[in-house]
């Protein structure tokens, strides 16, 4: 009987604890459509569920090294427990946006392949090759965008027309420029106009907007290489200077550990400028 009631006080504890799940997948209308987009085939609340138990233990490792560490240099310990809650909101907040930041991945890779992908198609097409034959050459010539088109063959293979597989793909393409060419692609079957002429305009278009992007990159490293020039050569160079200069005139001792940690605070600046400018630069290719 007691056993029965603790399996019955498990089940129940499960149980609010799933419903707890599908509340916060509900709170977020997208996250399914950011999955699918990001390639990622976990139902919403399963996501939610996995993103709740990693955040957990990451918290948990955190939290015991930390005290580890506080406990080996006499440091005040009990006052870490009181960030817990903050650590694990932190933690499960970063890691919900894993799907934002494979989309934005699979995007970048999209943008670098997407003026190639469409010369080939339009080549092919004005080469007297069915859109079903270059859809599926343009599968097997281009590792990124090729798979979204071999989706797409594949429905067909099995049945689905062509006009509703580009639908379909149009739906969960993360890239805006690559559902551009899709729906250009439906547009034409629907009007039964040349494919080949409304993809040459669509890639005109968006070899004007990659241009723009590239402009735009171009002035905003202006002001990043002044940042730089500032933050991470002339004020290092003029401090360490002052501050050997001052250091001996009000007798502080520059013991290596504090070398070594101003070299590693420049360090993390030069570090964040470079990550900051990798991630800036626009991801196209010509």
């Amino acid at each position: 009987m007691q056993e029965k009631i603790s399996h019955l006080t498990i089940n129940m504890k499960a149980s609010t604890i799933n419903t707890l799940f599908q509340r916060i997948a509900k709170a977020s209308p997208n996250l399914k459509l950011k999955l699918k987009q990001a390639g990622m085939d976990d139902k919403p609340e399963d996501f939610i569920k996995k993103t709740f138990v990693s955040s957990f233990y990451m918290t948990t490792g955190l939290v015991v090294s930390l005290f580890l560490v506080l406990a080996k240099l006499n440091v005040l310990k009990g006052i870490l427990f009181i960030f817990v809650p903050f650590v694990f909101i932190v933690m499960f907040f970063y890691m919900i946006r894993l799907p934002d930041v494979k989309i934005s991945k699979k995007e970048k890779e999209i943008t670098k392949e997407i003026m190639f992908a469409g010369r080939f198609l339009i080549v092919e097409l004005e080469s007297g090759v069915p859109l079903y034959n270059a859809m599926v050459n343009l599968s097997k010539n281009y590792e990124v965008i090729g798979k979204y088109f071999k989706e797409i063959t594949d429905k067909v293979d099995l049945g689905t027309s062509m006009e509703d597989a580009l639908n379909e793909a149009v739906e969960f393409v993360p890239s805006e420029e690559f559902r551009k060419v899709l729906w250009q692609i439906i547009n034409s079957l629907r009007t039964g106009s040349d494919v080949a002429k409304s993809l040459y305009s669509v890639m005109e278009q968006i070899t004007k907007d990659q241009i723009t992007e590239v402009n735009k990159y171009g002035k905003k490293l202006n002001p990043l290489a002044m940042f730089y020039m500032i933050v991470a050569v002339i004020l290092p160079s003029l401090g360490i200077t002052m501050l050997i200069i001052l250091s001996s005139f009000i007798q502080f001792q520059l013991s290596l550990t504090v070398l070594l940690a101003l070299a590693g605070l420049l360090g993390f600046v030069q570090f964040m400028f470079i990550s900051i400018v990798k991630f800036s630069r626009p991801a196209i290719e010509f």
